[in-house]
């Protein structure tokens, strides 16, 4: 592994020192090893790892290739592990949640245009108290990413977008219903939405840290 950690690490720096660029074609294997001092079984399982976190695209027949190495596509990597966390794990996540959401809620109220308030208001037109889990967790999921989408921030919102497990949001949705939470909930995202269309960025912030604390506040008091 000591190894194979050399030749990500190589990799890598050809990247940050600018010798290998989004779309560029690697060097042949047998080449690229010389260059790189490191066996071919060693780069050939550095390619794979950085292939798995979407740093690199194997084309067979072809060659590997850098990826665009945009925020999106490296975040996929980051939303696979966030399914695989446990209940007592995604206490955490909606602890960095509570962190990031309410900037994002508080530069959307600032930076949000027609085309993203009228994208929350149709998410928000096609949910009630009684609309079926699997319609909810979608709703949910659009919701807050169409608001990270409005920071207008590709950092914050990748960052966002693979923290909102669909998995995760299962969990928390089927126990807001067994609860009789839902209307509640929906009635605080009607509120973000209020104080984003308004531009109040210090509401947009509060109501979010409010809305994922009390989320967080039920999923301890049901994991306990």
């Amino acid at each position: 592994m000591a190894v194979t950690d050399a030749a990500i690490t190589h990799i890598k720096e050809m990247i940050l020192n600018g010798e290998l660029s989004p779309g560029d074609r690697l060097p042949p294997e047998k080449e690229l090893s010389e260059k790189l001092g490191l066996s071919r079984s060693s780069l050939r399982e550095a390619v794979k790892a950085l292939e798995l976190i979407r740093v690199l695209d194997v084309r067979r027949g072809d060659g590997t290739y850098v990826t665009s190495l945009e925020p999106g596509l490296l975040a996929e990597a980051m939303g696979f592990v966030v399914d695989l966390h446990r209940d007592s794990s995604v206490l955490e996540l909606l602890e960095v949640r509570r962190i990031l959401e309410p900037s994002a809620a508080g530069l959307a109220a600032q930076r949000r245009d027609e085309e993203h308030l009228a994208a929350l208001e149709e998410s928000i037109s096609h949910v009630n108290a009684r609309t079926e889990l699997p319609e909810l967790i979608e709703h949910d999921l659009q919701f807050h990413s169409i608001i990270a989408q409005s920071a207008k921030n590709s950092y914050l919102e990748t960052l966002l977008d693979a923290l909102s497990s669909k998995t995760v949001r299962a969990r928390v949705w089927r126990g807001l219903t067994q609860d009789n939470a839902v209307q509640r909930t929906l009635d605080e995202h009607q509120a973000i939405l209020a104080a984003i269309r308004n531009a109040d960025a210090d509401l947009a912030r509060a109501l979010v840290t409010a809305h994922i604390s009390g989320v967080e506040t039920w999923l301890r008091r049901a994991t306990t």
